[in-house]
């Protein structure tokens, strides 16, 4: 993790091994803060964790979707971006009407 939060204040790329292992770590530290399955948070192309209790959706693409790349969720993950400055600057697309829901667990780390 040391190399990852390095990268994020400014220093150079994690390996794509060690940056897959940061994000998967942090979305299932999502899901064990925010248990349920009502959002979907993606986080091409390493992983996806489903959270937030509430109505469950079981097929097809949930109607409650939070999508951003790893950088954007890393930083969301530890603090270092706000939630709101993310989604009004198009780093984070979020659908739905529980989407938003998330904002209250973050940050994971």
């Amino acid at each position: 993790m040391a190399e990852v939060v390095s990268w994020l204040d400014g220093g150079d790329q994690p390996d794509r091994a060690t940056l897959a292992a940061a994000v998967r770590a942090s979305l299932r530290t999502l899901a064990q803060g925010a248990p349920g399955r009502s959002v979907e948070v993606r986080v091409p192309p390493f992983a996806a964790e489903q959270c937030v209790a509430g109505p469950t959706h079981t097929r097809g693409t949930p109607p409650n979707v939070v999508e951003t790349d790893p950088r954007t969720w890393l930083e969301l993950a530890t603090g270092r971006l706000a939630w709101a400055e993310a989604v009004d600057t198009g780093r984070v697309i979020a659908s739905g009407t529980r989407a938003d829901d998330i904002a209250e667990y973050l940050p994971v780390v």
